[in-house]
């Protein structure tokens, strides 16, 4: 083995290494918690440090976009796009873009919600609403400050409107299919079942930020500036319901201990 190749297995093997000691290490931190507030803080600051760091890889890619670096890679996508147009298929992307409007995001966030909440999980219906209202509202305020004009490679193949970074359709879809797989993945008793919910919302996700290239409204870099914000986004609103739940379960069995009668003393 060269000197090269050793080095490098040294290095993977250090690596698993430290991610080994960091796994276990979060796994007895929470296992061991000497109190309850520290568990649930936990969950808040893997939250947190999840937004954190998908708020960083985000800004560094609007830097790139910013300063016109990731142009020439959006342009040449863009037109081997344009070289696979096939009727058939622009007829197919333009139904699936459509599963990324507001419209069928709002219908589904509305019945989910509505189900959520008629069964009793009402944490989860207002997770749902606060991560959709949130997602849209941020889209709209980042759109604006960066108000980078759309692409004009080919003719369109859907109309467009409002600025290109990031895109809505990949944000909201990140935010909506994969909340809404999340908290149905946690009524599931299965683990097949809880990976093939996720892994349907991944492809649902994947094939709508397709069809935007597709279809010639958005570049690469928008689609995927909208995936990384609306994971962050959505990573953040997942943990802090598991916070928010634990602390109620808790609440809740301590109001049960106070409610409970005492034990009746019997006189010898």
């Amino acid at each position: 083995m060269s000197v090269a190749a050793e080095r490098r297995h040294e290095d993977r093997g250090r690596s698993r290494l430290v991610w080994d000691v960091l796994f276990r290490g979060l796994r007895t931190s929470y296992q061991h918690a000497q109190s309850f507030g520290t568990a649930v803080g936990m969950f808040l600051i893997v939250g947190a440090l999840i937004a954190v760091l998908g708020t960083y890889a985000f800004a560094e890619l609007a830097k790139l976009v910013s300063g016109g670096h990731t142009q020439a890679f959006d342009d040449a996508v863009l037109r081997w796009m344009q070289r696979h147009q096939t009727p058939w298929l622009e007829g197919l992307m333009l139904e699936i873009t459509m599963l990324g409007t507001w419209i069928v995001v709002l219908s589904i966030v509305t019945i989910a919600g509505l189900f959520l909440w008629l069964t009793r999980h009402r944490y989860s219906a207002v997770l749902l609403l606060v991560a959709t209202a949130g997602g849209i509202g941020l889209n709209n305020i980042l759109k604006v400050g960066f108000s980078r004009p759309r692409p004009h490679i080919f003719e369109w193949g859907t109309t467009a409107s409002s600025w290109s970074f990031p895109s809505g359709h990949a944000m909201s879809a990140t935010v909506v299919y994969v909340t809404v797989a999340y908290l149905a993945a946690r009524l599931q008793k299965s683990r097949i079942a809880r990976l093939a919910t996720l892994a349907i919302a991944a492809v649902m996700v994947a094939t709508i930020c397709f069809s935007r290239l597709y279809l010639g409204v958005h570049y690469p870099s928008d689609v995927a500036a909208g995936v990384v914000i609306g994971l962050s986004w959505a990573a953040f609103c997942m943990a802090t319901l598991e916070a928010i739940q634990r602390f109620a379960k808790r609440h809740a069995k301590e109001v049960l201990k106070h409610e409970a009668p005492a034990p009746k003393q019997t006189t010898g």
